[in-house]
């Protein structure tokens, strides 16, 4: 054999070919050279068996390969420091600012650096806890992977596999790292996210040609790629970035797409930024036609700029969702992505799954209908020879519920003795039934059909009217039933097509899944949030709209699979509207449903565990699942519920809208009285002989009022703002802003007046009391803004929210009498000027209300449209398991 054909393995146990060195770029993958390998030779190069590596031997090369991660994933200090100066205005403040110290004026250069130094640390000091937050949430997500050990079938996380260790494949399983098959049995694996090819492509043992591409790897089973169909056993031969999917994820960005809470914060601050643009030029432009110096115009020009533009807003939000993502954990609910939780606040219609939400999840295998006088016993034995169940080592381990539930309720440990399977054809959600040719002790050859009745009756003759009879009141009662069929095959050495048919029906298995406690409950508090719940399950339509009848939730109308097949998109769009249970649907046809509901505008949420429900959970805008889910669904969901509990599923919503409503609380202090003082000042440095703030004093008055803020995400929201969803709107950001800025702009201009025909004050004096009159306004409206209620008798701010703004209040206050004064261009004031500054804050409160009920009034949000999800997010979604979370990646390529 040719060298590019022939592989060996470094010292810890990593494939390369033989004779070049590790990063020829000339070398084939590790995966697609093993794949032309027999298995015996594969195993011998790596250095394992069947039965798996030694525990002892896969811990040392855990040591010395590293994780079977793609990218660390920690919190950087630099990056979020590098977020904190990257806005061009402050960089360009800090440039003037070193001009200006060494032109003379290092006064204000030094008084300027230091305030901006306190806001950036400030910000980077809320980023980086937040950052931090979202590692804790990270580290507590685990995939895992059941791999053979000794001979023993485990569990342990993806990111421990090794080059060396045989892996257990079933179906909805995420191919944790490449793999060369030693097991197919009906395996069939959907490699789309690799090839783009549709169709799933069916898997061997058998060798291919040496240089085979990714897309004909048939005794191969790539990493990220989802198990379709069939089981089977591979041993690891690449991790990491080694692998072929590896590749592909680390060269993509590291950060996902943005989500539309984040497009609309971006929309948002370009919006600032170009009013702030704009104010600045004009106002710089003006200041150099009156001759003013310009040194000093630059700065207040750019100081105006970062007064205007909110510098504390990506620190307060991220301070609300670290804060979020904590309070969600306590309630045993992760979400992937702290901004996914502002997204589930958008939430206003939820499609789920019946099993574990509606009913308790705890499948209980509750007896057997045999036909005629037939035994019970020999209905579950046969269940579980059409079954995943090893017949020789009976484990639980990586059995459907179903499965598990009845080898739990067979009669005696022997049941299985003698029986061997020959040939299977795995569960699938197309077909729903498991089909088994098995003997016993070598005779009795018999083919086994288990699955739906729906699909198992059809193959059978003879079946008597009391077992349809039977199984109509078992479907009216609620119990989930499951048909069993065989007969004689002793000549049939495969499963060939039509061995089937014919089959005797052999009887009924019931299993017992009772109506949750408080499931009600949860579905009346999501009513109460605006959430609609809708069904979607696999059971038979009288199951699911019994259940539904029982917790009291309104069935409108069911639609089944068959239904959802004789409509097209126009119809099903109706439809769907108009159902409340979808029973008997296949995944495409979940995936349809989801679409249907979100066209017309709706904020869809899918709750699934199963892989029938990946597709569903993809095309959602918000997908959760359990922790206890399929891989497949695990990895297509934003959010995971710990508990799979609707109640818990409330919970993040009403957080997800806490939180927005925090977040524009502090969105609506930018655009009012904090934009009207900085136009006030824009007016006064034109019209005024002198600056009506130094551009210290304006930074300082920002970091003052900021400061404030950094507390929105810990107040109190009304109950009416959780009752429905909000949505980014910047026309109604734009109009908040000319109607409560000139406000605050008027009682600016009304203390220019105060000062220069009451009081005579000169250059520091005004300026003094300026400061104060701001920083007064600028804060206390957020009393106002923060509720449509009347403050404080109706609704009441959170203490820590009162303490910030009195003290930030206090703080203003102090400074012209503190020893800083003269440094800071500050003067004392009189007592009569503090009189009259609480008679002018007492009416520019009340105007600002008035203002602010005739807004809410007249003023209506206008529609958001629904967001898209881009293309690589479902990339990178996947990447998303095979993250370290020590912050390690994974092997280098070789």
């Amino acid at each position: 054999m040719s060298a590019e054909g022939t592989i060996g393995a470094t010292k810890d146990g990593r494939i390369q070919p033989v004779g070049r060195a590790p990063g020829d770029g000339g070398a084939l993958s590790a995966v697609r050279r093993c794949a032309a390998e027999d298995v015996t030779t594969v195993l011998s190069e790596l250095g394992s068996g069947v039965h798996g590596l030694d525990p002892e031997e896969a811990r040392a090369r855990l040591e010395r390969q590293g994780p079977n991660a793609i990218r660390g994933h920690r919190a950087r200090p630099w990056r979020v420091l590098g977020r904190q100066v990257r806005s061009p205005i402050v960089l360009m403040l800090f440039a003037t600012a070193v001009v200006a110290g060494f032109v003379g004026d290092a006064t204000d250069a030094v008084v300027i650096g230091v305030i901006l130094l306190i806001s950036i640390g400030l910000g980077f000091v809320n980023e980086f806890r937040a950052e931090r937050a979202a590692d804790a949430m990270h580290d507590r997500l685990r995939h895992t992977a059941i791999v053979r050990r000794a001979g023993t079938l485990q569990r342990v996380d993806v990111t421990e596999l090794v080059v060396g260790d045989v892996v257990a494949l079933s179906v909805g399983a995420v191919i944790p790292a490449d793999l060369r098959l030693l097991r197919a049995e009906g395996l069939e694996c959907d490699e789309s996210i690799l090839t783009g090819e549709a169709h799933p492509a069916s898997k061997g043992t058998a060798t291919v040609p040496a240089g085979t591409g990714v897309g004909g790897l048939t005794s191969g089973a790539l990493m990220g790629t989802v198990v379709h169909a069939g089981a089977g056993d591979g041993v690891v031969v690449a991790t990491g970035a080694e692998a072929e999917f590896g590749r592909i994820a680390a060269g993509l960005a590291a950060q996902e797409p943005q989500t539309e809470f984040q497009r609309g914060l971006g929309r948002f601050s370009r919006f600032l930024l170009l009013v702030a643009i704009i104010l600045t030029a004009t106002i710089f432009v003006i200041a150099v036609l009156l001759g003013r110096p310009l040194i000093q115009s630059l700065l207040f020009s750019l100081a105006i700029a970062v007064g205007i533009t909110p510098q504390l807003l990506p620190a307060v939000v991220s301070t609300s969702l670290a804060a979020g993502s904590r309070a969600m954990a306590r309630r045993r609910v992760l979400v992937k992505r702290v901004v996914c939780i502002e997204d589930l606040g958008d939430l206003d219609l939820l499609v789920t799954d019946k099993t574990g939400t509606l009913t308790t999840g705890e499948i209980v295998f509750a007896r057997g209908v045999p036909v005629a006088a037939g035994a019970p016993q020999r209905l579950v034995e046969l269940g579980l020879i059409a079954s995943g169940a090893d017949l020789d080592e009976p484990s639980e381990v990586g059995l459907n519920a179903i499965d598990a539930a009845l080898l739990d309720a067979r009669a005696e440990e022997g049941a299985f003795a003698g029986w061997r399977r020959l040939d299977a054809i795995p569960f699938d959600h197309e077909r729903r039934t498991t089909t088994v040719l098995a003997e016993r002790d070598g005779r009795d050859r018999i083919i086994v059909l288990k699955g739906a009745a729906e699909s198992v009756l059809p193959h059978c003759t003879g079946v008597p009217d009391t077992s349809i009879a039977d199984l109509n009141g078992l479907y009216g009662e609620g119990f989930r039933v499951i048909a069993v069929a065989s007969r004689g095959v002793p000549h049939a050495e495969t499963l060939a097509p039509g061995l089937d048919e014919g089959l005797a029906f052999e009887g009924l298995l019931i299993f017992a899944d009772g109506v949750k406690p408080g499931a009600q409950a949860s579905l009346q508090r999501l009513a109460d949030l605006g959430v609609a719940v809708k069904v979607c399950t696999g059971d038979s339509a009288v199951v699911a709209a019994r259940t539904c009848g029982d917790l009291g939730l309104d069935v409108r109308a069911v639609l089944t699979g068959g239904d959802i097949d004789e409509l097209d998109d126009a119809g099903l769009i109706v439809a769907a509207e108009r159902s409340t249970v979808f029973a008997r649907v296949s995944p495409e046809q979940k995936a349809r449903i989801v679409r249907a509901l979100r066209h017309s505008g709706r904020a869809v949420g899918f709750l699934g565990d199963g892989v029938n429900d990946a597709l569903a959970l993809h095309g959602a805008d918000i997908g959760i699942s359990v922790d206890s889910a399929v891989d497949v669904a695990k990895d297509a969901a934003d959010v995971l519920l710990l508990d799979k509990d609707l109640d818990v599923l409330a919970d993040g919503v009403a957080e997800g809208r806490r939180i927005f409503a925090n977040t524009i609380k502090y969105v609506m202090m930018g655009t009012s009285s904090n934009f009207g003082n900085m136009f006030s000042a824009s007016v006064a440095s034109v019209i005024l002989p002198f600056l009506p703030m130094l551009p210290g004093q304006i930074l300082l008055n920002n970091l003052l009022y900021d400061a404030s803020q950094l507390v929105i995400p810990a107040d109190r929201v009304d109950p009416e703002q959780l009752r429905a969803p909000s949505h980014w709107d910047i026309a109604a950001v734009r109009r908040f802003m000319l109607l409560f800025g000139p406000i605050s702009s008027l009682f600016d201009f009304a203390t220019f007046g105060l000062m220069l025909f009451v009081f005579h004050a000169g250059a520091p004096e005004f300026r003094s009391g300026w400061f104060i009159e701001s920083i007064a306004t600028q804060t206390l409206i957020v009393f106002a803004i923060r509720t449509r209620r009347v403050p404080f008798t109706r609704s009441r701010p959170a203490p820590v929210l009162i303490i910030t703004v009195l003290a930030a209040i206090a703080v203003g206050a102090w400074l012209p009498y503190s020893p800083a004064n003269g440094l800071l261009g500050f003067t004392p004031l009189p007592a009569p000027f503090f009189l009259a500054l609480v008679g002018m804050l007492i009416v520019y409160l009340v105007l600002v209300e008035l203002a602010k009920l005739w807004y809410f009034r007249r003023m209506s949000a206008r529609p958001v449209a629904r967001p898209s999800r881009p293309a690589a997010r479902r990339v990178l979604r996947r990447a998303a398991r095979f993250t370290a979370r020590s912050g390690r990646a994974g092997p280098a390529r070789s």
